[in-house]
């Protein structure tokens, strides 16, 4: 691999005033959590749903929640549970680090619903969760348009028959089976209210980084082609801004040629690593 390009990605990220930070599912595997990349790693993680025939988007979908909610509950409820005890991988106090730095003029951009960046202490209010996040639920129909936190809500799971056992979470209004608030594949329940106050949030920092003509770096994690939301916001807002985008993807690590950007072909951490183990004091 070319040294030269953690030199380029340390003479950016030293010299910008703001940071974006964009993460994909690639984010979270450092800390040990699946990223469903391809049918046969979903079935690794989750060989019940292998003997069912389903794959990660059959099953990331809002009709099992009314044709078989247990069915549904025993997939996001694992999840839920994985995700309250998995804890963030030090890539994500590298990032901290960096932030504060800069002054906390950053925002972060995910897909991710598992809420590690808020674990890791990031600001709640600097984060846009594009898909929402399964710690918040709302009803399957829904009867209001009104979604809570999901703190209280303890889900048990037999994952030997992948079924959730009693009780399912229900809906605070109405009583009917609850989900989580993420938006799924072929989903037209899904309230956006609080994706869309996070949206708003970050496009009134993104006209500041534009009005004041801040020197913004894009840090991309982990984010796919599968399900391209991320990367082509990224590559979106580095055009918009006349920013640089540093994407760091062990497989999908290739970049435009219309934007300024540099492309490091590592998992996360390790990219993370190699950019600020020799640099950090020079950078911050």
């Amino acid at each position: 691999m070319d040294e030269n390009i953690f030199l380029k990605a340390k003479e950016v990220i030293k010299q910008a005033d703001s940071v974006l930070i964009t993460a994909g599912a690639g984010m979270g595997v450092d800390s040990g959590l699946p990223d469903f990349r391809g049918k046969e790693g979903f079935w690794r993680a989750y060989p019940y749903a292998k003997k069912l025939g389903l794959n990660f988007q059959d099953l990331a979908n809002p009709r099992w929640f009314i044709e078989n909610p247990r069915l549904a509950w025993a997939f996001y409820g694992h999840r839920l549970n994985l995700y309250r005890n998995t804890q963030p991988h030090e890539g994500f106090y590298i990032l901290k680090n960096l932030v504060e730095s800069k002054n906390n003029n950053y925002f972060i951009f995910t897909s991710n619903v598992d809420g590690q960046f808020q674990k890791a202490g990031f600001d709640e209010k600097k984060i846009v969760e594009i898909h929402g996040s399964i710690h918040y639920l709302q009803c399957i129909l829904p009867c209001r348009d009104e979604i809570w936190p999901a703190d209280s809500t303890q889900v048990k799971v037999d994952m030997e028959n992948f079924q959730a056992l009693d009780p399912l979470p229900t809906c605070k209004n109405c009583g009917r089976v609850a989900r989580p608030n993420i938006l799924m594949f072929n989903d037209f329940s899904w309230i956006p209210i609080r994706t869309e106050s996070q949206e708003f949030r970050f496009n009134l920092w993104l006209e500041k980084v534009i009005d004041l003509n801040k020197k913004l770096v894009i840090i991309e994690i982990g984010a796919g082609k599968a399900v391209p939301t991320v990367r082509l916001t990224s590559e979106r807002i580095a055009k918009l801004t006349n920013g640089f985008l540093i994407r760091i993807n062990p497989r999908d690590y290739d970049v435009p040629k219309n934007i300024d950007a540099i492309s490091i072909p590592t998992g996360g951490l390790e990219g993370l690593r190699k950019i600020f183990s020799q640099f950090l004091g020079d950078i911050i």
